[in-house]
């Protein structure tokens, strides 16, 4: 199942990488970006993160809370997240394994890995901009920032 604009975005709780778990749900009222990515410490993710995180600004200035979700364990997510410095949650859905990708349709099965997708969650729980690139394709997050403003207007 995959998701459109205009669709309710699914309903999750995950931990993040302190093991405390955000809820969407918990978020209504407020813009949320969900950034998929496959694996902690892996070259396109790490650089695809890090550009988010040196750009943080031009979401959470627009009122837009940040969360990167993939399939790692809170362990490797905690390491990941000390180790570049990063200043929104990293989710992990790890188990039941991909459940929450799944929801969004963006789990490879074949590879038990979330896919590069990005999600824009408006404040009442509609998706207002998707975007997912295959393996091994980085993203253009133009795109989001595109998206973020004209929510913001």
């Amino acid at each position: 199942m995959s998701i459109s604009v205009g669709d309710r975005a699914p309903e999750f709780s995950l931990p993040d990488q302190d093991k405390q778990v955000v809820s969407l749900a918990d978020l209504r009222g407020t813009p949320v970006l969900l950034v998929f990515y496959p694996f902690a410490f892996s070259g396109i993710c790490t650089g695809e993160l890090c550009q988010l995180r040196d750009e943080l600004t031009a979401y959470t200035e627009a009122g837009v809370t940040v969360l990167a979700i993939s399939t790692d364990p809170v362990f490797s997510l905690k390491a990941f997240k000390a180790a570049e410095g990063f200043d929104f949650p990293l989710l992990s859905d790890f188990w039941p394994h991909g459940e929450v990708a799944r929801s969004y349709g963006v789990f490879n099965d074949k590879a038990g890995m979330a896919l590069r997708g990005t999600f824009l969650v408006d404040a009442d729980g509609t998706v207002a901009f998707t975007e997912v690139n295959a393996p091994g394709d980085a993203r253009e997050q133009q795109g989001w920032k595109d998206a973020v403003q004209e929510l913001a207007a």
